[in-house]
């Protein structure tokens, strides 16, 4: 099978990158965001091949601000996404968020999920490398949940999974990204409901999988798309 045929198989909602961000962008207008009152957030993995995507939200909405961590999980805190709030543009006495955050996911030419061949190295390797490295302590039965000082980010990632996983299930790499999806959603609504303040700052969130292809193709799979605006949430219609 093709990669084409299993990344719709499994992806069937997935639109070529750029797409989304215009699509987002184009969304959020309708309620009175532009690049000239808004600050963009992104939270993607460190990753070098997510940074297309990044470069794409700020060709839209000007310079963003930048959450990401391994495996896309926001993990820098109150005290970051308060920083965050306070580059933004203050018009008619409110402040505009918009928040990107996606994990990542990879698939090669023989549609296998996880494998990327990067330039310079003639052996494939993993996206995403940090969810790889979880699903490898799963499958081991070495997994490993102390907070270690010298890996933050890895470790602070498998606690916010483990907590989407059933005692013993041992999901593959696809289903883990999509776990991580749920778990990246589930953490920058908790920070929002934290920091935000509704009374005077609206924003949008939009959230999915980012998908690698050969050829250096980069899709994404939409996930929560929604913008609340004078504190009353409204869900923004699907792409056509």
């Amino acid at each position: 099978m093709s990669w084409k045929a299993c990344m719709t198989r499994e992806f069937p909602e997935a639109v070529p990158q750029d797409r989304f961000v215009s699509w987002s962008y184009e969304a959020l207008h309708r309620h009175g965001f532009r690049i000239e009152n808004t600050i963009a957030f992104a939270c993607v993995c460190r990753d070098e091949i997510t940074l297309p995507l990044v470069e794409d939200i700020e060709r839209t909405w000007g310079e963003a601000f930048i959450f990401s961590s391994l495996g896309g999980m926001p993990i820098l805190g109150k005290t970051g996404f308060l920083a965050a709030q306070q580059h933004a543009p203050i018009e008619g006495g409110r402040e505009r968020y918009v928040y990107y955050a996606l994990p990542h996911i990879a698939i090669d030419d023989r549609g296998e999920f996880g494998i990327y061949f990067r330039l310079g190295r003639e052996k494939p390797s993993h996206a995403c490398g940090a969810l790889v490295a979880f699903h490898h302590e799963l499958t081991s039965r070495s997994l490993q949940l102390a907070l270690d000082p010298d890996d933050l980010e890895q470790s602070f990632l498998k606690r916010h999974l483990l907590h989407k996983l059933r005692y013993g299930d041992v999901p593959d790499l696809l289903s883990l990204t999509k776990i991580a999806h749920a778990a990246i959603l589930e953490e920058l609504e908790r920070m929002i409901q934290l920091t935000v303040d509704p009374t005077r700052s609206d924003y949008g969130v939009f959230t999915g999988i980012q998908i690698h292809a050969p050829e250096g193709r980069h899709f994404v799979w939409p996930g929560a798309a929604y913008v609340v605006k004078d504190g009353k949430k409204v869900s923004l219609p699907g792409m056509k």
